[in-house]
């Protein structure tokens, strides 16, 4: 198996054993000094992120994107969306294009370390799945012995279904693709029995279906996949603010801080953590060289975590996904954020 199942491309590793790391501080002055965040993102994964017709971006790591340019520069429409493909996103990255990568990557060891990326935080956790068409019959993975199955490359799913189908004494032909558009075309002209790739991703696709109902997802989940926006190693301060802006919609959707009664709480919360989130006590942003208010700012660009997450995939939209792994701690998931303090 070819190391780029790991990392994405031999090329960005190219790029960053050249490239050195970034100096301290360097990414937010840049980014100042453009007035512009430029985020990566999918190339188009509804209820993720994706452009309409007038080239206006959605979608839950859109969400993300604009809450941190809100946070840094006041504005959360201040941002440049980059397309990214699985090969292309981490060249992106490590090569300067953009500041932070947002597109449904997994957090994993090699790319962590080998790539020299900082990824700041989960925002999804998610697991690879299979979907087929309803009338194959078939209600397994288990079933999908010789199947042709649609893969992107440069992923981590490439390794996740090798290993799987090895662990399970079956063979299968892989039909590579470079993006999740391809992998829809390719699927529905029947170039593949299944598609493979992130649960959530097959929602997504499948909600775009004129006929989502005759597409079924199996139900094996066969990996990890912690998701999570990516920062270039070695400027902590930018991944610090990354972080801390992820953290700050988790922790707003905890403390009950919403787009809707920020204000209200701005004036009137005696809660120490909602006082220290919202800047109105112990002026935190000073210490990532933020003004005071810069979590407010990220708050109030779309919502906390649990309303981005309800408004572009939660279960009253196309895309139809419980909260499950991606509920509050004190809801039975996992998502659990560091104190602000």
């Amino acid at each position: 198996m070819k190391k780029s199942v790991f990392l994405g491309t031999v090329a960005a590793a190219t790029l960053l054993a050249g490239a050195g790391f970034a100096q301290e501080g360097s990414t937010l002055a840049q980014v100042k000094e453009r007035g512009e965040l430029n985020c990566g993102v999918n190339t188009g994964l509804v209820g993720f992120a994706a452009p309409d017709a007038n080239g206006n971006w959605t979608g839950f790591d859109v969400a993300y994107c604009r809450a941190l340019a809100a946070a840094v520069l006041g504005d959360p429409s201040k941002v440049k969306f980059v397309p990214t493909t699985g090969q292309t996103r981490f060249t992106a990255l490590s090569s300067g294009e953009v500041d932070v990568l947002a597109r449904n990557s997994t957090w994993t060891y090699s790319r962590d370390t080998d790539l020299k990326l900082d990824f700041v935080g989960v925002n999804y956790y998610d697991g690879q799945g299979f979907m087929v068409r309803r009338d194959l019959g078939v209600t397994s993975a288990k079933e999908l012995e010789g199947a042709t199955i649609c893969i992107q490359t440069g992923t981590t799913t490439e390794l996740n279904l090798a290993d799987y189908f090895r662990a399970n004494n079956m063979t299968y032909t892989p039909v590579n693709i470079d993006s999740n558009a391809e992998g829809e075309q390719q699927y529905m002209a029947g170039a593949c029995d299944a598609y493979t790739t992130d649960a959530s991703g097959l929602a997504a696709t499948r909600a775009a279906f004129a006929d989502p109902e005759n597409h079924i997802i199996l139900p094996e989940i066969i990996s990890k996949e912690p998701l999570g926006p990516a920062v270039r190693h070695g400027d902590n301060n930018w991944g610090d603010i990354a972080r801390w802006t992820l953290n700050a919609l988790i922790a707003a959707e905890e403390y009950g801080v919403t787009s809707r009664n920020i204000e209200e709480l701005v004036r009137s919360s005696t809660n120490p953590e909602v006082q220290r989130l919202l800047g109105t006590t112990d002026e935190l942003g000073a210490m990532i060289g933020l003004d005071a208010e810069w979590a407010r700012r990220a708050i109030l660009a779309n919502g906390n975590y649990g309303e981005i997450f309800a408004a572009n995939i939660g279960e009253q939209t196309p895309i139809g996904l419980a909260r499950g792994l991606n509920a509050q701690w004190t809801q039975g998931g996992l998502l659990y954020t560091p104190p602000f303090r």
